[in-house]
Protein backbone atom coordinates (compact mmCIF):
# COMPACT_ATOMS: atom_id res chain seq x y z
CA UNK A 1 0.00 0.00 0.00
CA UNK A 2 2.83 2.39 0.82
CA UNK A 3 4.16 2.17 -2.74
CA UNK A 4 0.83 3.25 -4.15
CA UNK A 5 0.88 6.38 -2.02
CA UNK A 6 4.50 7.40 -2.60
CA UNK A 7 3.78 10.49 -4.63
CA UNK A 8 1.25 11.77 -2.07
CA UNK A 9 3.85 11.11 0.61
CA UNK A 10 6.48 12.98 -1.35
CA UNK A 11 4.16 15.96 -1.73
CA UNK A 12 3.46 16.01 2.01
CA UNK A 13 7.13 15.75 2.94
CA UNK A 14 8.15 18.48 0.53
CA UNK A 15 5.47 21.00 1.50
CA UNK A 16 6.99 24.33 2.53
CA UNK A 17 6.78 25.28 6.19
CA UNK A 18 7.53 28.21 8.41
CA UNK A 19 10.08 26.14 10.30
CA UNK A 20 13.59 25.73 8.97
CA UNK A 21 13.97 22.09 7.95
CA UNK A 22 16.66 20.12 6.16
CA UNK A 23 16.13 18.89 2.62
CA UNK A 24 14.36 15.54 2.31
CA UNK A 25 15.40 13.06 -0.38
CA UNK A 26 12.90 10.94 -2.33
CA UNK A 27 12.95 7.64 -4.14
CA UNK A 28 10.12 5.74 -5.83
CA UNK A 29 11.82 2.41 -5.04
CA UNK A 30 9.90 -0.03 -2.84
CA UNK A 31 11.02 -3.06 -0.86
CA UNK A 32 8.92 -6.17 -0.24
CA UNK A 33 8.72 -6.48 3.59
CA UNK A 34 7.74 -10.16 3.39
CA UNK A 35 11.22 -11.12 2.18
CA UNK A 36 13.74 -12.76 4.48
CA UNK A 37 16.55 -10.66 5.94
CA UNK A 38 19.18 -12.07 3.51
CA UNK A 39 16.89 -11.17 0.60
CA UNK A 40 15.95 -7.79 1.93
CA UNK A 41 19.48 -6.65 2.83
CA UNK A 42 20.76 -5.87 -0.69
CA UNK A 43 17.55 -4.01 -1.49
CA UNK A 44 17.88 -1.87 1.64
CA UNK A 45 21.50 -1.20 0.74
CA UNK A 46 20.50 -0.14 -2.77
CA UNK A 47 17.82 2.27 -1.53
CA UNK A 48 20.15 3.62 1.15
CA UNK A 49 22.93 4.20 -1.36
CA UNK A 50 20.57 6.00 -3.72
CA UNK A 51 19.24 8.25 -0.97
CA UNK A 52 22.64 8.95 0.59
CA UNK A 53 23.83 10.15 -2.79
CA UNK A 54 20.74 12.35 -3.07
CA UNK A 55 21.42 13.82 0.34
CA UNK A 56 25.10 14.39 -0.45
CA UNK A 57 25.41 15.23 -4.16
CA UNK A 58 29.10 15.98 -3.72
CA UNK A 59 29.75 12.29 -3.09
CA UNK A 60 30.51 10.29 -6.20
CA UNK A 61 29.77 6.68 -6.94
CA UNK A 62 33.51 6.17 -7.16
CA UNK A 63 33.82 7.39 -3.59
CA UNK A 64 31.35 4.77 -2.37
CA UNK A 65 33.44 1.93 -3.76
CA UNK A 66 35.66 2.16 -0.73
CA UNK A 67 32.78 2.28 1.75
CA UNK A 68 31.51 -0.73 3.68
CA UNK A 69 27.85 -1.19 4.52
CA UNK A 70 26.59 -2.91 7.67
CA UNK A 71 22.93 -3.69 8.30
CA UNK A 72 21.36 -4.60 11.67
CA UNK A 73 17.74 -5.63 12.21
CA UNK A 74 16.22 -4.01 15.30
CA UNK A 75 12.59 -5.00 14.93
CA UNK A 76 10.35 -6.96 12.61
CA UNK A 77 6.89 -6.68 14.02
CA UNK A 78 4.63 -4.05 12.46
CA UNK A 79 7.59 -2.71 10.51
CA UNK A 80 11.22 -3.44 9.72
CA UNK A 81 13.52 -1.18 11.71
CA UNK A 82 17.08 -1.43 10.47
CA UNK A 83 20.30 0.36 11.24
CA UNK A 84 22.36 0.97 8.13
CA UNK A 85 25.96 1.96 8.78
CA UNK A 86 28.48 3.13 6.23
CA UNK A 87 32.11 2.88 7.26
CA UNK A 88 34.81 4.71 5.36
CA UNK A 89 38.36 3.47 5.11
CA UNK A 90 39.40 6.21 7.54
CA UNK A 91 37.22 4.58 10.20
CA UNK A 92 34.45 7.17 10.27
CA UNK A 93 30.92 5.79 10.56
CA UNK A 94 27.68 7.22 9.21
CA UNK A 95 24.53 5.50 10.49
CA UNK A 96 20.89 5.95 9.59
CA UNK A 97 17.68 4.18 10.56
CA UNK A 98 15.62 2.65 7.76
CA UNK A 99 11.97 2.06 8.61
CA UNK A 100 10.21 -0.29 6.25
CA UNK A 101 6.44 -0.43 6.69
CA UNK A 102 5.01 -3.88 7.33
CA UNK A 103 2.45 -5.37 4.92
CA UNK A 104 -1.08 -3.95 5.23
CA UNK A 105 -0.16 -1.52 8.02
CA UNK A 106 -1.70 1.35 6.05
CA UNK A 107 -4.99 -0.31 6.93
CA UNK A 108 -4.64 0.95 10.52
CA UNK A 109 -2.09 3.78 10.14
CA UNK A 110 -2.54 7.07 8.31
CA UNK A 111 0.90 7.37 6.66
CA UNK A 112 0.18 10.80 5.20
CA UNK A 113 -0.69 12.13 8.64
CA UNK A 114 2.43 10.53 10.10
CA UNK A 115 4.73 12.02 7.49
CA UNK A 116 3.20 15.46 7.89
CA UNK A 117 3.77 15.37 11.65
CA UNK A 118 7.32 13.98 11.61
CA UNK A 119 8.70 17.05 9.86
CA UNK A 120 7.46 19.39 12.55
CA UNK A 121 8.16 17.09 15.46
CA UNK A 122 11.77 16.52 14.40
CA UNK A 123 12.19 20.27 13.86
CA UNK A 124 10.96 20.74 17.45
CA UNK A 125 13.58 18.29 18.69
CA UNK A 126 11.49 15.12 18.96
CA UNK A 127 12.60 11.79 17.55
CA UNK A 128 14.99 11.33 14.68
CA UNK A 129 15.36 13.72 11.76
CA UNK A 130 13.51 12.72 8.61
CA UNK A 131 16.13 12.36 5.89
CA UNK A 132 14.35 10.58 3.07
CA UNK A 133 11.13 8.92 1.91
CA UNK A 134 10.91 5.91 -0.37
CA UNK A 135 8.10 3.76 -1.75
CA UNK A 136 7.10 2.03 1.47
CA UNK A 137 9.29 3.48 4.16
CA UNK A 138 11.55 6.26 5.33
CA UNK A 139 15.13 6.97 6.33
CA UNK A 140 15.86 8.85 9.54
CA UNK A 141 18.93 9.88 11.48
CA UNK A 142 20.15 7.28 13.96
CA UNK A 143 19.56 7.93 17.66
CA UNK A 144 22.36 6.74 19.91
CA UNK A 145 20.32 5.60 22.89
CA UNK A 146 18.73 2.46 24.28
CA UNK A 147 15.07 1.66 23.94
CA UNK A 148 13.27 1.29 27.24
CA UNK A 149 11.78 -2.09 28.10
CA UNK A 150 8.49 -2.84 29.85
CA UNK A 151 10.46 -3.27 33.07
CA UNK A 152 11.66 0.30 32.65
CA UNK A 153 8.14 1.69 32.93
CA UNK A 154 6.68 -0.55 35.61
CA UNK A 155 6.83 0.04 39.36
CA UNK A 156 8.53 -2.05 41.99
CA UNK A 157 8.54 -5.51 40.43
CA UNK A 158 8.69 -8.65 42.55
CA UNK A 159 10.55 -11.63 41.13
CA UNK A 160 10.51 -15.11 42.68
CA UNK A 161 14.03 -16.45 43.16
CA UNK A 162 14.62 -20.17 43.80
CA UNK A 163 17.44 -21.12 46.13
CA UNK A 164 19.50 -24.35 45.93
CA UNK A 165 17.87 -25.67 49.12
CA UNK A 166 14.45 -25.58 47.49
CA UNK A 167 13.18 -22.45 49.19
CA UNK A 168 12.36 -19.25 47.38
CA UNK A 169 12.04 -15.58 48.17
CA UNK A 170 10.72 -12.45 46.53
CA UNK A 171 13.29 -10.06 45.12
CA UNK A 172 12.08 -6.51 44.57
CA UNK A 173 13.39 -4.54 41.62
CA UNK A 174 12.73 -0.84 41.16
CA UNK A 175 12.31 -0.58 37.41
CA UNK A 176 13.57 2.50 35.60
CA UNK A 177 10.38 3.98 34.23
CA UNK A 178 8.81 4.32 37.61
CA UNK A 179 11.93 5.71 39.17
CA UNK A 180 10.79 9.21 40.15
CA UNK A 181 13.47 10.95 38.10
CA UNK A 182 12.67 9.09 34.88
CA UNK A 183 8.90 9.39 35.35
CA UNK A 184 9.34 13.12 35.88
CA UNK A 185 11.47 13.36 32.72
CA UNK A 186 8.85 11.57 30.65
CA UNK A 187 6.11 13.82 32.04
CA UNK A 188 8.10 16.97 31.27
CA UNK A 189 8.88 15.84 27.74
CA UNK A 190 5.29 14.81 27.12
CA UNK A 191 4.17 18.31 28.09
CA UNK A 192 6.64 19.77 25.56
CA UNK A 193 5.46 17.28 22.94
CA UNK A 194 1.86 18.38 23.52
CA UNK A 195 2.84 21.99 22.83
CA UNK A 196 4.11 21.31 19.28
CA UNK A 197 1.92 22.89 16.61
CA UNK A 198 1.24 20.73 13.54
CA UNK A 199 -0.42 22.51 10.58
CA UNK A 200 -3.82 21.34 9.50
CA UNK A 201 -6.98 20.33 11.29
CA UNK A 202 -6.87 20.38 15.09
CA UNK A 203 -9.87 18.07 15.40
CA UNK A 204 -9.24 15.27 17.93
CA UNK A 205 -9.09 11.93 16.14
CA UNK A 206 -9.90 9.49 18.95
CA UNK A 207 -13.53 8.87 18.14
CA UNK A 208 -13.06 9.12 14.36
CA UNK A 209 -10.35 6.46 14.56
CA UNK A 210 -12.27 4.30 17.02
CA UNK A 211 -15.41 4.21 14.90
CA UNK A 212 -13.33 3.48 11.79
CA UNK A 213 -11.68 0.61 13.63
CA UNK A 214 -15.08 -0.62 14.73
CA UNK A 215 -16.43 -0.62 11.17
CA UNK A 216 -13.42 -2.59 9.95
CA UNK A 217 -13.28 -4.98 12.89
CA UNK A 218 -16.99 -5.82 12.87
CA UNK A 219 -17.17 -6.87 9.21
CA UNK A 220 -14.32 -9.37 8.93
CA UNK A 221 -14.24 -13.00 7.85
CA UNK A 222 -11.43 -15.42 8.65
CA UNK A 223 -10.29 -18.36 6.55
CA UNK A 224 -9.08 -20.05 9.71
CA UNK A 225 -12.11 -21.85 11.17
CA UNK A 226 -10.98 -21.54 14.77
CA UNK A 227 -10.36 -17.82 14.40
CA UNK A 228 -13.77 -17.42 12.78
CA UNK A 229 -15.43 -19.37 15.59
CA UNK A 230 -13.86 -17.18 18.27
CA UNK A 231 -14.55 -14.02 16.26
CA UNK A 232 -18.26 -14.89 16.09
CA UNK A 233 -18.45 -14.89 19.91
CA UNK A 234 -17.76 -11.13 19.98
CA UNK A 235 -20.94 -9.16 20.62
CA UNK A 236 -20.17 -6.12 18.48
CA UNK A 237 -23.41 -4.34 19.29
CA UNK A 238 -22.31 -4.28 22.91
CA UNK A 239 -18.88 -2.93 21.94
CA UNK A 240 -20.52 -0.19 19.85
CA UNK A 241 -22.74 0.79 22.77
CA UNK A 242 -19.73 0.97 25.07
CA UNK A 243 -17.94 3.31 22.67
CA UNK A 244 -20.96 5.61 22.48
CA UNK A 245 -21.46 5.62 26.25
CA UNK A 246 -17.83 6.47 26.92
CA UNK A 247 -17.84 9.19 24.28
CA UNK A 248 -20.91 10.82 25.82
CA UNK A 249 -19.26 10.83 29.24
CA UNK A 250 -15.85 12.14 28.17
CA UNK A 251 -17.40 14.85 25.99
CA UNK A 252 -18.50 16.49 29.24
CA UNK A 253 -14.88 17.01 30.29
CA UNK A 254 -14.10 19.59 27.62
CA UNK A 255 -10.60 18.13 27.79
CA UNK A 256 -7.70 20.04 26.19
CA UNK A 257 -6.82 18.93 22.67
CA UNK A 258 -3.11 18.56 21.93
CA UNK A 259 -0.95 16.87 19.35
CA UNK A 260 -0.67 13.46 20.99
CA UNK A 261 1.72 10.56 20.52
CA UNK A 262 -1.08 8.01 21.14
CA UNK A 263 1.32 5.07 21.48
CA UNK A 264 3.77 6.01 24.23
CA UNK A 265 4.78 2.53 25.32
CA UNK A 266 8.24 1.64 26.62
CA UNK A 267 9.50 0.67 23.17
CA UNK A 268 8.76 4.16 21.86
CA UNK A 269 10.92 5.89 24.46
CA UNK A 270 14.70 5.90 24.24
CA UNK A 271 17.26 6.93 26.84
CA UNK A 272 20.83 8.08 26.35
CA UNK A 273 22.14 7.43 29.84
CA UNK A 274 25.48 9.17 29.29
CA UNK A 275 23.75 12.41 28.30
CA UNK A 276 20.73 11.76 30.54
CA UNK A 277 18.48 12.50 27.57
CA UNK A 278 15.09 11.04 26.64
CA UNK A 279 13.74 10.60 23.11
CA UNK A 280 10.18 9.89 22.01
CA UNK A 281 10.12 7.93 18.75
CA UNK A 282 7.70 6.30 16.29
CA UNK A 283 4.88 8.73 15.61
CA UNK A 284 2.79 6.38 13.45
CA UNK A 285 -0.34 6.86 15.53
CA UNK A 286 0.28 10.53 16.30
CA UNK A 287 -2.62 12.95 15.82
CA UNK A 288 -4.45 15.76 17.51
CA UNK A 289 -6.23 14.16 20.41
CA UNK A 290 -7.38 14.59 23.98
CA UNK A 291 -4.63 15.21 26.51
CA UNK A 292 -6.14 12.72 28.95
CA UNK A 293 -6.19 9.99 26.33
CA UNK A 294 -2.47 10.27 25.64
CA UNK A 295 -1.63 10.16 29.35
CA UNK A 296 -4.12 7.39 30.15
CA UNK A 297 -2.83 5.31 27.26
CA UNK A 298 0.73 5.78 28.53
CA UNK A 299 -0.31 4.57 31.98
CA UNK A 300 -1.88 1.46 30.44
CA UNK A 301 1.49 0.69 28.88
CA UNK A 302 3.01 0.19 32.33
CA UNK A 303 1.45 -3.27 31.99
CA UNK A 304 4.23 -4.21 29.57
CA UNK A 305 4.18 -6.83 26.84
CA UNK A 306 2.60 -9.36 29.21
CA UNK A 307 -0.31 -6.98 29.79
CA UNK A 308 -0.06 -7.24 33.56
CA UNK A 309 -2.48 -4.46 34.39
CA UNK A 310 -1.77 -4.82 38.10
CA UNK A 311 1.26 -2.66 37.25
CA UNK A 312 -0.97 0.31 36.38
CA UNK A 313 0.45 3.27 38.32
CA UNK A 314 -0.96 4.04 41.76
CA UNK A 315 -2.60 7.35 42.57
CA UNK A 316 0.57 8.62 44.26
CA UNK A 317 2.67 7.63 41.25
CA UNK A 318 0.25 9.36 38.92
CA UNK A 319 0.24 12.50 41.05
CA UNK A 320 4.04 12.61 40.82
CA UNK A 321 3.72 12.37 37.03
CA UNK A 322 1.01 15.05 36.90
CA UNK A 323 2.99 17.53 38.98
CA UNK A 324 5.93 17.33 36.60
CA UNK A 325 3.63 17.43 33.58
CA UNK A 326 1.67 20.49 34.71
CA UNK A 327 4.59 22.51 36.12
CA UNK A 328 7.96 20.94 35.28
CA UNK A 329 9.94 23.79 36.85
CA UNK A 330 7.85 24.04 40.02
CA UNK A 331 6.13 20.65 40.42
CA UNK A 332 5.29 21.17 44.10
CA UNK A 333 3.39 24.37 43.36
CA UNK A 334 0.67 22.63 41.35
CA UNK A 335 -2.70 22.94 43.03
CA UNK A 336 -4.48 19.83 44.27
CA UNK A 337 -7.50 20.89 42.22
CA UNK A 338 -5.51 20.80 38.96
CA UNK A 339 -3.92 17.47 39.85
CA UNK A 340 -7.23 15.89 40.74
CA UNK A 341 -8.84 17.16 37.52
CA UNK A 342 -6.09 15.60 35.41
CA UNK A 343 -6.30 12.40 37.45
CA UNK A 344 -10.00 12.05 36.63
CA UNK A 345 -9.44 12.98 32.99
CA UNK A 346 -6.61 10.49 32.41
CA UNK A 347 -8.29 7.63 34.28
CA UNK A 348 -11.48 8.00 32.27
CA UNK A 349 -9.82 8.28 28.86
CA UNK A 350 -7.75 5.27 29.89
CA UNK A 351 -10.87 3.24 29.11
CA UNK A 352 -10.87 4.50 25.51
CA UNK A 353 -7.31 3.22 25.17
CA UNK A 354 -8.50 -0.30 25.98
CA UNK A 355 -11.28 -0.11 23.41
CA UNK A 356 -8.97 1.31 20.75
CA UNK A 357 -6.30 -1.38 21.06
CA UNK A 358 -8.88 -4.12 21.49
CA UNK A 359 -10.39 -3.32 18.08
CA UNK A 360 -6.90 -2.84 16.64
CA UNK A 361 -6.15 -6.39 17.76
CA UNK A 362 -9.07 -7.83 15.78
CA UNK A 363 -7.95 -6.03 12.62
CA UNK A 364 -4.38 -7.23 13.10
CA UNK A 365 -5.68 -10.79 13.45
CA UNK A 366 -6.91 -10.49 9.87
CA UNK A 367 -4.13 -8.55 8.16
CA UNK A 368 -0.92 -9.25 10.07
CA UNK A 369 1.50 -11.99 8.97
CA UNK A 370 2.92 -12.14 12.50
CA UNK A 371 2.22 -15.27 14.52
CA UNK A 372 0.47 -13.75 17.49
CA UNK A 373 -2.90 -14.31 19.16
CA UNK A 374 -4.39 -10.96 18.20
CA UNK A 375 -7.96 -12.09 18.81
CA UNK A 376 -6.92 -13.14 22.29
CA UNK A 377 -5.46 -9.65 22.67
CA UNK A 378 -8.88 -8.19 21.89
CA UNK A 379 -10.44 -10.10 24.76
CA UNK A 380 -7.60 -9.19 27.10
CA UNK A 381 -8.04 -5.45 26.48
CA UNK A 382 -11.84 -5.52 26.30
CA UNK A 383 -12.12 -7.51 29.53
CA UNK A 384 -9.82 -5.02 31.26
CA UNK A 385 -12.06 -2.22 29.97
CA UNK A 386 -15.09 -3.89 31.54
CA UNK A 387 -13.18 -4.54 34.76
CA UNK A 388 -12.20 -0.86 35.14
CA UNK A 389 -15.38 0.71 33.72
CA UNK A 390 -17.47 1.02 36.89
CA UNK A 391 -14.66 2.56 38.94
CA UNK A 392 -13.69 5.03 36.20
CA UNK A 393 -17.25 6.01 35.35
CA UNK A 394 -18.00 6.56 39.04
CA UNK A 395 -14.89 8.71 39.41
CA UNK A 396 -15.79 10.79 36.36
CA UNK A 397 -19.44 11.28 37.30
CA UNK A 398 -18.56 12.25 40.85
CA UNK A 399 -16.09 14.85 39.57
CA UNK A 400 -18.51 16.20 36.97
CA UNK A 401 -21.31 16.36 39.52
CA UNK A 402 -19.11 18.31 41.90
CA UNK A 403 -18.32 20.82 39.17
CA UNK A 404 -21.97 21.20 38.26
CA UNK A 405 -21.50 19.72 34.78
CA UNK A 406 -24.00 16.89 35.35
Amino acid sequence: MGALNIWNAMEVASEPSETSMPQIAFSSLSIDPSLSLPQISPRVMSVSLSLLLSLSPSLSLFGFRNWFFCLELFNRELMFVLKVSVKEENGDNVSVTVRLYGPNTDYVINRERELQAIKYLSAAGFGANLLAVFGNGMVQSFIYARTLTPLDICPMVFVTCDLPNGTNFLLSILADMKKPKLAAGIAKQLREFHQVEIPGSKEPQLWNDLFKFFEKASTLEFDDREKQRIYETIFFKEVHNEINELKELTDLFKAPVVFAHNDLLSGNIMLNEEEDKLYFIDFEYGSYNYRGYDIGNHFNEYAGFDCDFSLYPSKDEQYHFFRHYLQPDNPHEVSEKDIEALYVEANTYMLASHLYWALWGIIQAKISPIEFNYIGYFFLRYNEYKKQKEKSFSLARSSLSGSGTV
